[in-house]
């Protein structure tokens, strides 16, 4: 009971709390620990200590001690390649701004890029419910060639599992790219330091807003689109004026929070943000605010967060706001060497707060 020093446990033998009769209890959430539940898809604390506690012990041994990025670099012939996959499992499937092809292969070519790769080739492989109307699935993939043909990328192999009806939500894609490395450029989570400045594309919140939007059946004055893009050539614009940049992060499942604190954890180093310099579109932060959600968790698909030598700054920021998809890019933080691990923020009002880790699900299903 709380007070007492004790844990409120589940007397029901289910992964929910009970409340005593008294009322002498609070219902403290207990989270579950012996099975996956939706909060591990959500790119947060949950998805970390997924990977770190289930997944990541399997792969050590091929990559003893190395950062987790959004994709893995290996040297293939004296070529560095960049080499990823993602999984999509967006509901709807079409959605205001996009679709779940697009955004697949859009997904992709941005991990690549967040190695400061450019993309050669995807795959594309599809689980389809029994059903789907086969007009939808031309559409999608349709969407898919355009969008790995926007980024200079080829659709080059797939495959396709029909499975019953009720065994998936319509349809679930798998992609996989891999994409060239320039010589001289590593940006990795465990790059930042002490006096870096943090860069970031342009407004957050639109795609998990947007996605909310048509599931949830809500009306704004203004449509709200997702920004899925593909963000290669803002990266390459990025590397132009600053090969050394430190670090790429596109901040998709989890925003823009989740996206910060694992670069600052992996770094060993404290970000401190500006919360006036951070973009968030009105409509976004309404409907946050109207559902209690908070807008630095919401998953974006066509951001980026660059970490950069402070004196290089200015010209990046430039280089970025040259680009339709950096028209709005800002600088938002630093990066300090107080509170290690942690991500913080000036508030409007003069304050500081910590900004953490999205806990369980918030959005599920938006990418």
């Amino acid at each position: 009971m709380i007070g007492d020093g004790e844990p409120f446990v589940a007397t029901d033998g289910s992964s929910a709390p009970t409340i005593d009769p008294a009322g002498t209890a609070c219902p403290v959430p207990i989270a579950e620990g012996e099975r996956v539940i939706l909060g591990h898809g959500s790119g947060g604390q949950l998805s970390a200590a997924l990977l770190r506690d289930v997944i990541a012990p399997a792969l050590v041994p091929a990559a003893p001690g190395g950062p987790l990025n959004d994709a893995a670099v290996v040297a293939v012939g004296g070529t560095r390649l960049a080499f990823t996959t993602d999984s999509f499992v967006v509901s709807p499937i079409r959605f205001p701004g996009g679709d779940i092809g697009e955004l697949a292969v859009n997904g992709t070519v941005n991990d690549l890029a967040m190695m400061g790769a450019q993309p050669l080739a995807i795959s594309l492989a599809y689980v389809i419910e029994e059903g789907l109307p086969l007009e939808e699935l031309a559409a999608v993939t349709a969407s898919a060639a355009r969008a790995a043909a926007a980024a200079g990328a080829r659709i080059v192999t797939g495959d396709t599992k029909v499975v019953g009806r009720g065994a998936a939500d319509r349809l679930f894609v798998n992609t996989a790219g891999i994409g060239v490395v320039p010589d001289g450029v590593a940006p990795s989570a465990e790059r930042a330091r002490a006096g870096d400045v943090v860069l970031l594309s342009g407004p957050i919140g639109l795609h998990g807003v947007a996605i909310m939007s048509v599931r949830e059946g809500l009306e704004f004055e203004v449509e709200i689109a997702s920004d899925t893009q593909a963000l290669n050539n803002l990266v390459a614009a990025i590397l132009a004026v600053e090969p050394g940049v430190r670090v790429l992060r596109d901040p998709t499942r989890g925003g823009l929070s989740s996206a910060l604190n694992e670069i600052a954890a992996t770094s060993g180093v404290g970000i401190v943000l500006d919360e006036g310099a951070i973009p968030v579109p009105g409509p976004v932060r309404a409907a946050c605010e109207m559902l209690g959600l908070d807008p630095f968790h919401v998953a974006n698909e066509g951001k980026l967060v660059a970490i950069v030598p402070a004196g290089s700054a200015a010209a990046v920021v430039d280089a970025m706001q040259a680009l339709p998809e950096g028209a709005d890019a800002a600088l938002i933080g630093v990066v300090v060497a107080d509170h290690p691990g942690m991500v913080t923020i000036r508030t409007l009002v003069g304050s500081e707060r910590i900004v953490d880790m999205l806990v369980g699900e918030q959005l599920p299903r938006i990418c």
